[in-house]
């Protein structure tokens, strides 16, 4: 009896040590698991956190137009015998840029003189034979009264005096129509002379002279581009943020190091249906005359802009669970914290962040590796 009972306490104790010594290789093994298994610091790269102005701007291509563009033709036909301009020159308004020979219409000039001078003259003879009329009809109206002259020689001489008051008028309508027709030859006569309408530089000549032209033929055209419009299309995704007066800067291949700025002057109250774009104008000054139609520029408007604005590098920006974040590192720490962040404008290079305050700087690179508040090595200070 005694036997069996020191057997079973040598057996229970045997059980409990084996138990403890299972119990201590158990978390051994756990301890070394979590080592394991446990983040290493990631190497990163880290930017500070700027206030700087930002701006959100859009890029567009367009061409050049003149801020005007005439066509100087004749109205009347004839040969041309004198142009006085040639591409580039300047003219000024109401300079004499051709002449088309002007016999024909000179002509033209002296014979409705003559035949207005031929009525004018008709109708100071049919005057003279009315104030004769007149006078005959008063002495035969007192010889009448007297009893001397019949009815019959009054009523002869008051229709001698009506038909000389309609000559009177006929005479007077026929004058009218020689001054009109005076006044259109020579109308027709200045057309023979072809002036400017506008100032501005010639920019096409396409006759020379001796050309026989037909009314409304083409001699040269001007251009205004003291100040020139700027033509492009905007999409529908940002044609609410465009607004007349916004500024704009422009670039153009043949002069690659200036830059020049102008204003949306227009914007079309519509969308092209086909394309869903609108067309849109911006009016640059171009008093150098650098600037010349049918370049091909760039347009970048400015969107929004902000002054001192708290700034980091663009990459820094990350999202995590839908939320949109940056890594921080606080001075004196190797640990990164994941802050929550709002965003203002964005470019490529930078992203304005509205809130909170960011004390510390930002992760550039690395961040994908990161969790929050986890290790990190910090490159080294040169």
């Amino acid at each position: 009896m005694k036997k069996r009972l020191i057997f079973g306490i040598l057996g229970a104790v045997f059980l409990a040590l084996l138990a403890w010594r299972i119990i201590l290789l158990v978390t051994k093994d756990e301890a070394d698991s979590s080592r394991a298994f446990a983040r290493p610091p990631v190497a990163v790269e880290v930017d500070t956190v700027r206030h700087e102005s930002i701006q959100e701007t859009l890029q567009l291509t367009g061409t050049i137009y003149p801020l005007y563009q005439y066509i100087i033709a004749p109205k009347v036909s004839g040969r041309i015998i004198r142009i006085n301009k040639r591409i580039g020159d300047w003219v000024r308004k109401g300079e004499i840029i051709a002449q088309i020979d002007d016999a024909e219409y000179q002509q033209a000039v002296l014979e409705a003189e003559a035949n207005l001078k031929i009525s004018q003259a008709n109708l100071t003879e049919i005057g003279i034979q009315q104030d004769l009329a007149r006078q005959e009809q008063e002495r035969i109206q007192s010889l009448q009264q007297k009893g001397i002259a019949s009815p019959a020689e009054l009523d002869a001489v008051n229709s001698n005096f009506s038909a000389l008051q309609s000559r009177i008028k006929l005479a007077q309508a026929q004058v009218e129509q020689r001054e009109a027709a005076l006044s259109s030859a020579k109308i027709r006569l200045s057309y023979t002379v072809l002036l400017a309408s506008e100032p501005g530089f010639i920019g096409e000549r396409f006759i020379d002279e001796g050309s026989l032209l037909a009314p409304n033929s083409p001699v040269v055209s001007v251009l205004g581009i003291e100040t020139v419009i700027v033509r492009t299309t905007v999409i529908e995704r940002v044609y609410g943020q465009i607004k007349i007066g916004q500024a704009a800067e422009i670039a153009v291949d043949a002069f690659p190091d200036r830059a020049f700025y102008g204003k949306v002057s227009r914007i079309a109250p519509m969308l092209q249906e086909a394309s869903r774009v609108a067309q849109m104008e911006v009016g640059v000054a171009n008093q150098d005359l650098f600037l010349k139609p049918g370049m091909f520029t760039k347009v970048i408007i400015v969107l929004a802009e902000s002054q001192n604005a708290q700034v980091i590098p663009s990459p820094a920006l990350v999202n995590r669970n839908a939320v949109n974040g940056v890594f921080v590192i606080r001075k004196d720490e190797t640990v990164a914290h994941f802050v929550p962040v709002q965003t203002g404008i964005g470019t490529l290079d930078k992203t304005e962040i509205t809130s909170p305050e960011i004390d510390g700087v930002v992760v550039t690179l690395g961040q994908h590796l990161l969790e929050d508040n986890g290790n990190v090595i910090l490159p080294r200070r040169q």
